[in-house]
């Protein structure tokens, strides 16, 4: 399952799709001093296949949701006995349209409950499918056991999926959407508004608000008999009209104007921060960087002219970015000679762990590395606090505010100690 999982992760970070062409093997990481704190199991001992997400509804305290790669969400209860219980909550494995892929980097990918869960019962989630010989990437909203497809768009390749989900302190549903996959956006899809759901941030209106908009014409969105969407467009969303992008004139009938945010190559996890509305989104680097961003509204976050804070001249950009790039700079970065592939985190703010108030905590899924972060006079500096390798979720306990942690090759939901 080790050897799974991390071969998983190298592909997600594009390593092996570009190591064939450009770079040498990976580098072996330099020896850590002896951590202050660890992981321990959280879950007295509950094992699961290959866990991605931690999730919870909306005032409840008392239920955690699994998000398992291979297909199951898992629902855990009792979580004040000493061993927790869970069951099944939802099958992704068959579809009514075709079957679950979880190869590689595919699967059942992000879950994220709507605000009023507990009245409406409504939760979606975003999955890879396999239609026929056909990878698609979905998201799906859920009533009950009643599927309803949003957007399904066709993948060209099976790594850069994004596929994390939250709703915002404004209501609407943020989603994270891949570059499409192969190595050095061998699609060229990042640099684009007007494409398809690629290398972005989306926002959209799930319950269709007053005021909102219908999203334009795309195959990957499905219709009702009447042939309307079953989402919107928040209306204030930074691509709505635009009629030019990245120096060249476009439709503004072709943009997806979905996209909150632009120019990323795979944000694996993301997360707002409650207490600011901050968005922060880790982005897994291609060669030399992995990178941590916070997302402004109509932000552009640079690749595939840039990865990190550096040129990028492998895409099909090349290194001639065009006149009108203005891409916003990562808050950190760090060399993927000290990392490989970054699992995006939270903001922490529970209280067994006071000299880690407001750093964010993230993780290093190849090397082990959980990082906190900390921002002291509008500059990030990074700590190195804890090693546990094949780190893919990260999520806030809604019992007491720590944090959990997904760790995928063991199959374990964890939580940090001091050693």
């Amino acid at each position: 399952m080790k050897r799974v999982a991390a071969l998983m992760f190298m592909l997600c970070c594009g390593f092996v799709a570009a190591q064939t062409k450009t770079k040498p093997p990976p580098p072996v990481p330099p020896p850590l001093p002896p951590m202050a704190y660890a992981l321990e199991d959280a879950l007295g001992g509950l094992t699961f296949s290959m866990p991605v997400a931690v999730v919870s509804a909306k005032g409840n305290k008392d239920r955690l949701f699994v998000v398992e790669k291979t297909g199951h969400i898992q629902l855990v209860t009792h979580l004040d006995q000493p061993t927790p219980t869970k069951q099944i909550f939802a099958d992704f494995i068959e579809r009514p349209d075709g079957k679950l892929d979880d190869k590689g980097e595919c699967g059942l990918l992000g879950l994220a409950f709507h605000p009023e869960f507990a009245r409406n019962g409504r939760y979606f989630v975003c999955y890879s499918l396999r239609i026929g010989d056909q990878l698609h990437q979905r998201v799906s909203r859920f009533d009950g056991d009643k599927e309803q497809p949003l957007i399904t768009q066709l993948d060209p390749a099976g790594n850069h999926n994004g596929g994390d989900l939250h709703f915002g302190p404004d209501g609407f549903l943020y989603i994270s959407v891949g570059d499409g996959g192969g190595g050095n956006d061998a699609f060229d899809n990042a640099r684009f508004i007007n494409k398809g759901f690629h290398a972005a941030i989306l926002r959209i209106d799930v319950d269709k608000k007053p005021g909102s908009l219908p999203p334009n014409a795309h195959p990957a969105i499905a219709r009702d008999a009447s042939g309307s969407a079953f989402f919107a467009v928040p209306a204030d969303n930074p691509f709505v009209g635009v009629t030019t992008h990245h120096g060249e004139k476009i439709d503004p009938a072709t943009v997806r104007t979905e996209i909150w945010a632009t120019g990323l190559r795979n944000v694996w996890r993301f997360s707002f921060d409650p207490p600011t509305g901050r968005l922060f989104a880790a982005d897994v680097g291609q060669n030399l960087y992995e990178e941590v961003n916070l997302i402004e509204k109509g932000g552009d976050y640079g690749w595939s002219h840039r990865e990190g804070l550096h040129a990028f001249d492998l895409g099909p950009g090349k290194d001639m970015p065009p006149a009108d790039f203005h891409p916003l700079d990562p808050i950190f970065e760090y060399p993927r000679t000290t990392g490989l592939s970054i699992t995006g985190g939270c903001v922490y703010h529970g209280t067994k762990f006071p000299e880690f108030k407001d750093a964010y905590l993230c993780a290093d899924y190849a090397f082990g590395r959980v990082i906190a972060a900390r921002e002291k006079k509008g500059r990030w500096e990074q700590e190195i606090i804890a090693f546990e390798p094949a780190i893919t979720g990260i999520s806030i306990d809604p019992r007491d505010g720590e944090l959990l942690f997904c760790n995928m090759a063991k199959g374990r939901v964890m939580r940090l100690r001091r050693q």
